[in-house]
């Protein structure tokens, strides 16, 4: 059990641990699962994929999947060509924010989009962001922990200009990895920029010929689910996303918590070795099992 002053959240995360997501009757999302890494595509192309409260129900529904399922390592988060989400359906027009003909009430509505958020999930989630991204599309992708965009794709965070604001996390994703200045930019002007402005921001891991996004991406992903230890780089990714809300004492003392956490098992020997005999390491530690209790 991993002990420690301050808990690493300052919330229970809204992740069901026990019972992997039935993966079935997807609308509005493709899944596909080979050799440790999970490829979820947002696939109403005749719509850009536009956004949908369908959508985003089974994105979380996949997301709490691929967190419980040993045999995902990692998750691509991609769309069907040519864009990868353009933002909320507007096909009810002005009706589209109000929640007029819907049972929405108050006490049950949420501006998060996705329960849990890419971010809350254990396993790694790459964003293939391989054309426009606007509103929540843009969003969502970041939420996910890396993210490979298209350089001719257009992006925004438009609510603004819809009457509406930024949502999915937006106001706390968005000042973390760009920086406030940045997405007081983004967020209060609404406006549109590319690819290449979009890394110079800070947004992308990398900019890409749209066709080489999702090949990149996969790339990636297969290379941290062959080479990095599962269990690393899920208390990694916790710790990278808690990591603004502590102090540096703080974090070195989890850091170092979790150091002898990791050393109790077998993949701190095997890794080494791997390394020394020239092959790719045979992990042993499973997310689902050896995780650390953060809530200590």
């Amino acid at each position: 059990m991993l002990r420690c002053t301050r808990s690493i959240t300052a919330q229970r995360l809204p992740i069901r641990r026990r019972y992997p997501a039935p993966l079935v009757g997807y609308e509005d999302i493709r899944f596909e699962q080979s050799d440790g890494v999970a490829v979820i595509t947002l696939d109403r192309p005749a719509t850009r994929n536009a956004f949908t409260g369908r959508m985003g129900v089974e994105l979380g529904d996949a997301y709490r999947h691929c967190d419980v399922d040993d045999d995902v390592r990692v998750v691509v988060l991609t769309g069907t060509p040519p864009a990868f989400c353009a933002g909320a359906d507007l096909s009810r027009g002005a009706d589209t924010f109000t929640g007029t003909g819907e049972a929405r009430s108050r006490e049950s509505f949420t501006a998060a989009g996705i329960d849990p958020p890419a971010f809350a999930i254990r396993k790694p989630v790459v964003a293939a962001v391989n054309g426009h991204a606007i509103g929540i599309g843009l969003t969502i992708a970041l939420q996910c922990d890396l993210r490979f965009i298209a350089e001719d794709g257009k992006y925004g965070i438009v609510q603004v200009r819809r009457g509406m604001l930024g949502d999915a996390y937006s106001h706390w994703t968005l000042p973390r990895i760009a920086g406030l200045a940045n997405a007081a930019d983004v967020l209060l002007t609404g406006r549109m920029f590319d690819g290449r402005e979009a890394q110079t921001m800070g947004l992308a891991s990398r900019c890409l010929p749209a066709d080489e996004v999702l090949p990149t991406a996969l790339e990636v992903a297969h290379d941290i689910a062959i080479n990095a230890a599962p269990v690393s780089v899920a208390v990694s990714k916790r710790l990278l996303w808690k990591s603004f809300d502590l102090t540096p004492p703080e974090i070195e003392q989890l850091e170092s918590a979790l150091h002898l956490h990791l050393m109790e098992g077998p993949d701190v020997r095997e890794g080494p070795v791997a390394f020394l005999e020239e092959r790719a390491p045979e992990w042993k530690q499973r997310v689902s099992t050896d995780f650390p209790d953060w809530h200590s």
